[in-house]
């Protein structure tokens, strides 16, 4: 069934990509919503300050006492002549590999190469649902990390899309196993330190959503390695191994750098009635067209 669908999805990609050159930006969901608040100032001229510590010596991934700050920008794992926005006529976007180098699978290739052709009109993101791995850091306006010493929990905060979070637990716990591991979209995460970088381990992964904003594939045999290190006070290296037998025909790692923005807040915010995406939900003609533009 599965390869009946991508004769399909491969013959119409051609079509796709050209009409999509002609899509109309629909109007925004909700006219009276308030727009987002104007994200990240300039950061002070000279070095970087050094990696803010907990008073026990731990790495602050958030922002220390008495100050804000979110971490903003980063989120394409590979470099893809195929991207939707070269489509565009726009500058290529570049990740850490080339998608030459990524091992997919050919089914995961064509489908891969069919998303981008439908200017990503099906991303589950742009239809506000929750999005695991790499996609959950390179959320739009920013993400919060918080890890407060002997808590046994750290928190990732999701400011654009669903508005969610992520909970990595850090009391030495395994994952579940057999039917007490219930498939979802964010997985089961636990952490460990390995000096200043975390590692998150993370499992049970559904398929009703996109892993990485490049639209790669993912099955529900995903399994993600992510380690975050905050090199200085701006800066935060992220890195990911992406160990999914059902995509890929061997595990393969990425990443990309996010930057820290002094003045940025998590803000209310509610994507099914502020969506500045439109476009992206309602799809093109004769591809991913919806009889409405609401999210459902």
């Amino acid at each position: 069934m599965r390869n009946r669908l991508l004769v399909v999805c491969v013959r119409t990609a051609a079509a796709c990509a050209v009409l999509s050159l002609f899509a109309v930006p629909a109007l925004a969901q909700d006219d009276e919503a308030p727009a987002p608040p104007a994200r990240g100032a300039r950061r002070p001229a000279g070095p970087p300050k050094p990696t803010p510590r907990w008073p026990d010596g731990t790495v602050n991934f958030g922002a220390p006492p008495g100050e804000k700050g979110n971490w903003d920008g980063g989120g394409l794992l590979a470099t893809n002549p195929k991207n939707y926005e070269v489509l565009l006529g726009r500058r290529i976007p570049t990740g850490q590999v080339d998608i030459k180098d990524v091992p997919l699978q050919p089914w995961a290739r064509a489908l891969l190469d069919y998303r981008h052709a439908k200017f990503i009109s099906d991303e589950p993101y742009t239809r506000c649902k929750p999005s695991p791995g790499p996609r959950s850091f390179a959320t739009a306006y920013g993400v919060e990390l918080m890890n407060t010493p002997g808590s046994d929990r750290i928190y990732l905060f999701l400011q654009g899309g669903s508005h969610t979070f992520r909970t990595i637990y850090m009391d030495g716990r395994p994952h579940p196993t057999g039917k007490e591991l219930v498939p979802s979209y964010l997985g089961h995460s636990i952490g460990r330190w390995d000096g200043d970088t975390l590692v998150i381990d993370t499992v049970g992964f559904n398929e009703r959503a996109w892993m990485s904003r490049d639209a790669l594939p993912s099955t529900d045999q995903m399994h993600t390695i992510e380690r975050l290190t905050r090199t200085n006070y701006d800066t935060l290296k992220y890195e990911v191994t992406i160990d999914d037998p059902g995509a890929y025909t061997a595990p393969w790692t990425s990443g990309f750098t996010k930057t820290w923005s002094p003045t940025n807040e998590l803000f209310e915010y509610v994507c099914q009635g502020n969506n500045y995406g439109p476009e992206l939900m309602i799809g093109v003609e004769g591809g991913a067209s919806r009889s409405s533009s609401i999210a459902p």
